[in-house]
């Protein structure tokens, strides 16, 4: 059975870091796309970052580019998010997801259930 699970969430203040780690145990991530979302309360989903399946090419939402850095470990089966410099609306919960095709798509194939994010002021 396939199961993405996201970890390393909490709360952090504003300026702060947080590393989320998306792991997958029954789907090997290196033959995959994965994608981050967020999304906060009353708001829509929206993809924060992406990276292809050898972590050569990544893609970063405005919102968070130069704070935020995807990358991948294929042999630990692990893509991580490393998050600096964060702001209170930076605050959601976060989720992984992973597409067979289709870098950098909307859509996933596996997702986690999420691991939520705050950043107090």
């Amino acid at each position: 059975q396939v199961q993405v699970v996201e970890s390393g969430g909490g709360l952090a203040q504003a300026g702060g870091s947080l590393r989320l780690s998306c792991t997958a145990s029954g789907l090997p991530l290196a033959n995959y796309f994965v994608g981050w979302f967020r999304q906060a309360p009353g708001k829509e989903r929206e993809r924060v970052s992406c990276i292809d399946r050898r972590g050569s090419y990544t893609d970063y939402a405005a919102s968070v580019k130069g704070r935020f850095t995807i990358s991948r470990d294929n042999a630990k089966n692990t893509v991580y998010l490393q998050m600096n410099s964060l702001k209170p609306e930076d605050t959601a919960i976060y989720y992984c997801a992973a597409a067979r095709y289709g870098l950098c798509s909307d859509s996933g194939d596996y997702w986690g259930q999420g691991t939520q994010v705050t950043v107090s002021s």
